[in-house]
């Protein structure tokens, strides 16, 4: 909008507008900003009896202006914004009160920017300003030249030394000239290059014939048009150099590619350098016999898919286990290094092995082997866990070093990987830069090389984009190259006026399968100080950041995506006065980091809910990565000479990445930390990998129904308007929107709103698997201007068994804005589970009916030591913006994947193993009722659904940490038989839900309770026969966790049965597979 208006306030959000009239505190008061919701539009806010008013200002076709006003009043045009805030300062024109004071705006003032970028001189001079510049011209030659006399010149020919020297001596001033006129092409520096390049330029003419009838002779099917590019090269002696080592690089590549391909085809290897080669890996570990430990080894072959015991290093393989017949890895997390592994005979036999590896680490790299084994030999034709690495670096305007493989490797400090994992590819990389000196093409070209150094893979660029030196880059397996559509790019600057992109960030979207992803990279307002003007880069970014599907415009990407990564140079500090900088220093050295963290602005900023609300970020356990001098890690630079005196620059935490994914999705960590043999920049690489789960892509199926009901919204806002809300969701065939709530005054300046009608939404298809990892997205938006007011998400498996109520907070543009409560309600089709690769498997033969009364509730209880800072950390997220379930008149706050409990026998394998009780674990329904009690249970997700523990995350935000709580409770009773329960006509159907994981953690147990406290009054319990053990007849049972996990057992008698599907009982009624959910009838 053309000249100053103090009423007109730019692209201010609703509710800074809101504050701004609230402090005005006068009937009349209004301002104007611009629309959230059309783009061109204005919207009029004004004040009266302490609540505002909004009217959207329209343009039309012809860009003339009017206010939708009352009915009835006529339709006025004005040609500009001030013309009609003159009309409107006349009574009776249609609005609750005429204008009367104006609120004046806000002054922003601009950051002072550590390097003031290049400035732009103007296009078009006078004969003074000729004269003016020839003075900056020749100071600009002799100081290029001086700088030429410092340098050793020896080793670069005379011709070239002569050809440098005159470019600094006079063409230099010709090319600034050209510029200062407007004209991109620098004539002298194009000739010079073309001098230099001379040789290199007759080289690739001379080389390039060759390569082409090369690549010919390797692939028969060349398409037309590569033949053409040395007639192309030959004619036009015109081309760049960078242009000619393209296709140089291109084909470089092109013939490793195919003749690793052909090598590979000719010895058997089916796909060939594209499938990953990882080694085979021995890891040496103790077991435990009669109680004297005896030295194994593990090697796992990923490639053949198989686990060998060996008794020495060198000798035979005494056997073997092919990947399909390893069921489960039983993390413990009393003792760090102890591994039970879990696995199925020849003879259908089922084996606990139990060993312990030399450290913590090692035992984190053997899983991740046996899960990359399982993984890359599933039969299934979709992923349904992936692995993503993401790494943020501050280059520091500088190359990077030659070798930077421990930055993708993992390697340094805080939660790193084993050396054994080195070679195991993932799936996804995706790497933001700052500060970075190198061209797009040169940079991922870069990482590609290093990544096939590495893996073995060429890697599929899916997108890249840059911000002046603010740079984000995506790769990915080649098989999931048709997996990625929807692909978006888009970056927002946040520089001096927000014009200038030295500050800012960029962003990738993109869908894999039905999982959508987005990255940020930011480059924040630098400055201890400035830690207010950081928080508010972070607001515009959420605001004007576009990605992800344009049907989702009410929701910024906060909610756009079932994945969202934030990474970059957050720049905030640690706040201590600069005097403390030695004792920073000295607590560095000392690995001392708490109380340095507990000053850290990011986490006092997040805990406020100022940035980042509801976001993750996992426990940071490495040194601060900024500020170093160059070259070395063991030296900080915390001063730096400015003209205006000494700045302080305290060892910080800079350089971040956060997260933050819909609620019950299954996300792990497996490493958080930093480099410490890249120096070449100030700041230390950061990486972080996270394992994620669940990328079905369903077939069609007869559609089902999602019934949200009894909705009330309290939003945090004096607008005086009527409220709608619309429900979107990829698994609907269209959005879907409510009538008009009822408004209820609500006391501290909020609004109630009453959504009373039953809303039917229909999905595109119903099959289970599929609709239970969708999310619903939920905003609540005002009539008068269809603006957002709070957008929230809820997960239908929330719903899984039954009506299930639920309570969300609504937040926009980063800012908390409200709470939505209902109740929501899912039906699906009948479809047959499909098994995951981390699922746990069922039990196919029947278990005798003296088992199901009274074997299976003698077990052994984990307890979860909560110390443990090296496990993969479960990052669940249950409570994904303040988010909880209820059920009846139980509350679920963390909810996790519910799982029917199953039990091994306890048989020795061969009479030489110790026999044990078994242990299980009950489950809980996502209605918040456990299988085993009354009581509500809390219960956390496994840390991996192949060989995650259940240790709390430590990276939870405040708004979780509440959730997260262990209870013991004894078990109930037997229920005397399955008989029993049969015989009650009004029980209602027991469902079996999904089971989720292929891993438990095992700990110590607690001490035994009576047993005679849960046996039936009605019932004797059976003594089980010889047959199954004889060991439950004098051992009670013990305290349970409200988790399902593996029996320590040596030996199953069975086969494994698919799970019930979900609302549906099984056949079978027996305690051993039992699930109950806190359903609407008020049974469990």
């Amino acid at each position: 909008m053309p000249g100053y208006h103090p009423w007109y306030h730019g692209n201010i959000t609703r509710s800074k507008a809101e504050d701004l009239l609230s402090k005005a505190a006068r009937d009349g008061s209004f301002l104007i900003r611009d629309s959230e919701s059309i783009q061109g539009a204005y919207a009029l806010c004004v004040l009266f009896q302490n609540c505002v008013y909004t009217y959207r200002i329209l343009p039309n076709e012809d860009k003339k202006l009017s206010v939708q006003a009352s009915e009835g009043v006529p339709i006025r045009f004005f040609t500009m914004l001030p013309e009609l805030v003159e009309a409107y300062y006349s009574p009776n024109m249609g609005l609750v009160t005429h204008l009367q004071y104006s609120v004046q705006r806000e002054e922003e003032v601009d950051e002072e920017p550590d390097s003031l970028p290049p400035q732009l001189p103007p296009r078009h001079f006078t004969a003074d300003d000729s004269k003016a510049s020839e003075q900056p011209c020749k100071s600009l030659s002799d100081t290029y030249l001086m700088r030429l006399q410092h340098l050793d010149l020896s080793t670069i020919p005379e011709d070239h030394q002569v050809a440098i020297q005159e470019y600094f001596r006079s063409s230099i001033c010709l090319d600034a000239e050209q510029a200062q006129n407007g004209n991109p092409n620098l004539p002298g520096l194009r000739k010079l290059m073309m001098a230099l390049c001379k040789n290199l330029n007759s080289e690739i003419s001379h080389i390039l014939p060759a390569l082409e009838v090369f690549h010919r002779a390797l692939d028969q099917q060349l398409c037309s048009g590569i033949g053409q590019v040395p007639k192309q090269i030959f004619v036009d002696s015109g081309p760049s150099i960078s242009y000619r080592l393209e296709q140089l690089t291109k084909l470089l590549y092109s013939i490793e590619d195919k003749a690793k391909s052909s090598v590979f085809e000719s010895v058997g290897y089916e796909g060939g350098h594209r499938k990953s080669l990882i080694p085979l890996v021995t890891f040496e570990v103790k077991q435990e016999s009669l109680a004297i430990p005896t030295k194994m080894f593990l090697k796992v072959d990923v490639e053949g898919g198989k686990l060998y015991f060996k008794k020495s290093k060198d000798g035979p393989e005494d056997k073997y286990f092919v990947h399909n017949k390893i069921l489960q890895l039983v993390k413990s997390q009393k003792m760090h290094a102890k591994l039970v592994i879990i696995v199925e005979t020849e003879k259908e036999k089922i084996l606990r092995k139990e060993f312990v590896f030399d450290d913590t680490k090692k035992r984190e790299g053997f899983c991740q082997l046996l899960q990359q084994m399982k993984n890359k030999h599933s039969e299934k034709p979709e992923p349904d866990m992936i692995t993503v690495f993401v790494g943020t670096w501050n280059m520091g305007n500088a190359g990077p070093p030659h070798n930077i493989n421990s930055w993708f490797q993992c390697k340094g400090q805080g939660k790193t990987q084993d050396d054994t994992a080195d070679h195991i590819p993932h799936d996804f990389y995706v790497i933001g830069t700052q500060e970075d000196p190198l061209g797009e093409r040169e940079w991922a070209e870069t990482v590609k090389g290093v990544l096939r150094n590495i893996t073995n893979i060429s890697f599929k660029q899916v997108a890249i984009n840059t911000l002046w030196n603010i740079r984000i880059v995506v790769l990915a397996k080649p098989e999931h190259e048709n997996r990625i559509s929807h692909v978006f790019t888009d970056s927002v600057k946040t520089g001096i006026a927000n014009t200038l992109g030295n500050k800012g960030a960029v962003g990738i979207s993109f869908m894999f399968n039905g999982t959508s992803f987005g990255f940020v990279n930011s480059h924040l307002t630098s400055g201890s100080e400035k830690k207010l003007r950081r928080n508010q880069n972070y607001i515009n970014i959420l605001r004007f950041l576009n990605l992800g599907d344009k049907k989702l415009n009410p929701f910024d990407i906060t909610h756009q995506f079932t994945h969202l990564f934030w990474l970059g140079d957050l720049n905030y500090r640690v706040e201590f006065p600069s005097t403390e900088a030695e004792y920073i220093v000295t607590k560095i050295k000392q690995q001392q980091y708490q109380e340095l963290l507990s000053k850290d602005q990011l986490s006092m900023e997040k805990n406020e809910d100022k940035v980042f609300l509801h976001f993750d970020e996992e426990e940071i356990t490495f040194a601060p990565t900024y500020r170093f001098e160059r070259d070395t890690r063991e030296k900080y630079a915390y001063t730096k000479a400015k003209a205006t005196g000494t700045k302080y620059n305290l060892p910080s935490w800079c350089d971040r990445i956060l997260r933050k994914s819909y609620p019950l999705v299954h996300v792990v960590c497996q490493a958080y930390g930093c480099t410490n043999d890249i120096m070449t920049s100030d700041h230390s690489p950061v990486f972080l990998m996270f394992s994620l789960f669940n990328f079905s892509d369903p077939d069609s199926a007869p559609q089902g129904g999602i019934q949200i009901m009894n909705c009330v919204a309290t939003l945090l806002t004096k607008s005086k308007t009527k409220f709608f809300i619309e429900f979107h969701s990829s698994c609907l065939e269209k959005t879907v929107k409510t009538s008009e709530g009822e408004n209820a005054e609500h006391p501290a300046g909020s609004i109630k709103v009453r959504f009373g009608n039953q809303i039917q939404l229909t999905p595109i298809i119903s099959d289970p698997e599929y609709l239970l990892d969708q999310h619903i997205l939920i905003c609540v938006k005002s009539t008068d201007c269809d603006e957002s007011y709070g957008e929230g998400c809820v997960a239908l498996r929330a719903a899984q068994f039954c009506y299930t109520e639920f309570q969300i907070t609504l937040t926009h543009h980063g800012e908390k804005t409200g709470t939505l409560t209902g109740g929501i309600q899912l039906h699906t089709s009948e479809g047959k589970p499909t098994e995951k690769l981390y699922d746990i498997f069922h039990i196919n033969r029947k278990i005798s009916q003296t088992w199901k009364q009274g074997v299976i509730y003698l077990f052994f209880l984990l307890l979860v030591d909560r110390m443990s800072v090296t496990q993969a950390h479960d990052i669940s997220n249950p409570s994904y913006m303040g988010l909880s379930y209820r059920s009846e008149n139980v509350t679920n706050n963390g909810w996790s994947y519910s799982m029917p409990k199953w039990t091994l026998p306890n048989v020795g394998a061969g009479g030489k193993e110790s026999k044990k009780s078994g242990y299980d674990v009950s489950t809980r329904s996502p209605t918040g009722k456990g299988s085993t009690g009354e009581d509500e249970r809390t219960s956390e997700m496994f840390d991996n659904p192949l060989y995650g523990s259940m240790g709390k995350s430590h990276s939870r935000g405040k708004d979780q940490d509440h959730q997260q709580k262990d209870h013991l409770a004894l078990p109930d009773a037997p229920l005397s038989s399955s008989k029993a329960a049969d015989a009650d006509p009004d029980r209602p159907p027991v469902p079996t839900p999904r089971n989720r994981s292929f891993t438990c953690s095992e700990n110590k147990p607690q001490p035994p309770a009576p047993v005679n406290q849960h046996l039936s009054a009605q019932k004797k319990p059976v003594v089980p026969s010889r047959s199954e053990g004889g060991v439950a007849q004098n051992r009670p049972p013990l305290p349970i966790k409200s988790r399902p996990d593996y029996r320590e057992s040596s030996e199953l008698p069975g086969k494994h049965r698919p799970p019930a599907r979900p609302g549906q009982p099984h056949k079978d009624h027996g305690p051993s597979c039992e699930v109950r959910s806190g359903c609407s009838d008020g049974r469990h």
